[in-house]
């Protein structure tokens, strides 16, 4: 400071520097530094997410085929109508077909045909036969199991229990038996399903397979 007073005015006013510049020169620095952060910031490298990868959707499962059950080629079973129909004989249905599908299919039940113990809703079987309005063979006098069969095979697919008790060795309970089994499984679809009925052994089916049929 004592230099600095010793000097002439005009040089004073040029070595001097006002606190005035000073602060103008800081504010410009600020706004210079301010400005430069704010462009590095912009200009940084940004990361990339990669999209997601979807999985392929599994292919659709066909539907099922109506009627495309067991019984033969192409879902399809051959039954033989008889009695009271209007057009008796063998008949090609669709696989699952019922009772009430075949007896359209031979042109329906003639008139005044009593059809009181003809199961309409039951599931047809491969190679049944199927008898509107016949009577079938009388069971022998008394039951039990030591009657006859009366004349000819019992159809498996259509004898009540009381025809089914007049067997040799089926008793009632038997009888029963037989008949829950076929409502179960829709029907025999051979002669052989007689062994997975409860009480019947293979003495017992040696037996009853001379008299029987589907």
């Amino acid at each position: 400071m004592a230099v600095r007073e010793r000097l002439p005015v005009w040089a004073q006013a040029r070595c001097g520097v006002e606190p005035r510049a000073v602060a103008a020169v800081g504010v410009v620095l600020a706004v210079a530094v301010g400005f430069a952060a704010q462009q590095y910031w912009s200009a940084r490298p940004q990361p990339v997410t990669a999209p997601a990868v979807l999985a392929p959707a599994p292919p659709a499962t066909p539907p099922p085929v109506p009627g495309a059950g067991p019984g033969g080629p192409g879902g399809r079973i051959v039954v033989d109508v008889g009695g009271k129909v209007r057009e008796p004989g063998v008949l090609r249905l669709p696989g699952g077909s019922r009772v009430e599908d075949a007896l359209a299919a031979a042109g329906g039940v003639r008139p005044g045909t009593d059809t009181t113990g003809l199961n309409r809703a039951r599931m047809l079987v491969d190679g049944e036969q199927v008898l509107v309005g016949v009577s079938a063979p009388p069971a022998p006098a008394g039951g039990g199991s030591g009657g006859g069969a009366g004349p000819g095979p019992l159809s498996l697919g259509s004898a009540t229990a009381e025809q089914l008790d007049g067997l040799p060795g089926v008793g009632p309970v038997l009888a029963r038996h037989i008949v829950e089994f076929r409502t179960a499984r829709g029907g025999f679809r051979a002669l052989e399903d007689l062994r997975q009925v409860d009480g019947i052994g293979d003495r017992r089916f040696a037996e009853l397979r001379k008299l029987v049929r589907l």
